[in-house]
């Protein structure tokens, strides 16, 4: 999750005519871009599109994260943020787990984000782990701020895109290096134990993370109290961590079930950063990454049918729409240029990171894990030792470490 106290305005009730515009432009910009989808390209792309939309309406209220869970529980210990992340892996794992066993989902072909694991990953996700803390916000958490109306945001997005088509341009390099092929549990032990195995690790992780803050804090902190009709919670925010980890899980495997594979984002910023070099005149389609029939199909498609480039769409409107039900979308154009910095180099750490881990937060850790795939846990792990020294840079760019 982006950090909200860089990136997030406070909300200002004294400036309803932006929100209003903010709320109307998005709901209108939502349906006009569903009703071309399911014109030009198919009703599924159009779900698809919503389900985006609902993702970043959903990251925004619950300011569900990943980069600032990872930095509070470095930092201070605090393990609210992982423990939600457990409760979401498990739930997806619920979902998921039978229909990868199956093989199909209401009668769509599925199939799990099953990578190979070696130096590339465990490298990638490192450098992503470093480039989120810098960057202040992961891959969804950057979407959805910068659809928040966060324009340090934007540069973040912008270098996380450069970074990604360089990753693209190295990794076949990468590919060559030590590693072995994508490790299946659901293939290893079977539907039942697998999933048994991955539920005792959320448990044993969530656990660790109640004793490590007891033994520094003496006490866990008391739930936020809400107040308010629940439909305006709803819609306006701000939802328990909970509800966000509830959500996300029940919209990725609802990603399963229209596309036949997971939530991901990062391989829609490599494309289209690709696409921008070609149209400069740069020969992207040599290149032994993008050599590939489908790859080149996409290289040479619209952007319409591309699934993870309308998802990224839906997502920064949905939290532009979210922005805007909170009285919170108000961009703050001055930056520190330390702090500019740091959002340089962290997006450019994420998307080259992103490429060589065959996935974020989302496609390899998330989507990884739901998929049974070993892959997604050495990704935690990694971008977890990563963050590590992500935090420990922060100041350098004139950053808190909390």
């Amino acid at each position: 999750m982006a950090d909200l106290s860089l990136t997030m305005p406070a909300a200002q009730p004294d400036r309803p005519p932006i929100h209003g515009l903010a709320a109307a432009f998005s709901l209108l910009l939502l349906a006009l871009v569903a009703m071309w989808l399911a014109q030009a390209v198919s009703g599924r792309q159009a779900l698809l599109f919503a389900v985006g939309a609902a993702l970043g309406f959903a990251l925004y209220h619950a300011q569900f994260g990943f980069t600032s869970a990872f930095r509070v529980f470095i930092s201070e210990r605090r393990g609210a943020g992982l423990r939600a992340q457990m409760a979401m892996l498990a739930l997806a794992c619920l979902l998921f787990f039978p229909a990868l066993a199956a093989g199909s989902l209401f009668g769509t072909p599925v199939r799990g984000n099953i990578e190979p694991v070696g130096v590339s990953l465990l490298t990638g996700a490192f450098l992503f782990g470093i480039g989120m803390q810098l960057g202040s916000g992961c891959a969804s958490g950057t979407l959805y701020t910068v659809g928040g109306g966060s324009i340090r945001m934007i540069v973040t997005l912008f270098f996380f895109i450069a970074g990604s088509v360089l990753g693209t341009l190295h990794l076949s390099w990468w590919a060559a290096t030590p590693h072995l092929a994508g490790i299946s549990l659901l293939k290893q032990f079977g539907l039942m134990p697998a999933l048994l195995l991955n539920l005792a690790v959320f448990a044993g992780i969530a656990a660790l993370t109640v004793v490590l803050e007891r033994r520094r804090h003496g006490s866990l902190p008391s739930p936020a109290s809400t107040s308010g009709p629940g439909w305006r919670r709803i819609l306006q925010g701000s939802w328990p961590l909970l509800a966000g980890a509830l959500a996300l899980a029940v919209l990725n495997f609802a990603t399963l079930a229209l596309a036949g594979r997971p939530w991901g984002i990062t391989s829609a910023f490599a494309l289209w950063g690709a696409k921008l070099l070609a149209a400069g005149g740069i020969d992207v389609a040599s290149w032994p990454y993008w050599s590939s029939a489908d790859k080149l199909a996409q290289l040479n498609g619209s952007l319409a049918t591309d699934i993870t480039s309308m998802m990224n769409v839906g997502i920064m409107l949905g939290a532009l729409l979210a922005a805007a039900l909170a009285g919170k979308f108000a961009p703050v154009w001055r930056i520190p240029l330390r702090s500019l910095l740091a959002a340089i180099v962290g997006g450019l750490l994420m998307g080259y990171g992103a490429r060589l881990a065959y996935g974020c937060n989302i496609g390899a850790y998330f989507s990884g894990i739901a998929s049974a795939s070993v892959h997604g846990w050495l990704w935690f792990v990694a971008a977890l030792i990563g963050s590590y020294f992500g935090v420990w840079a922060r100041p350098l760019f004139g950053l808190s470490r909390t």
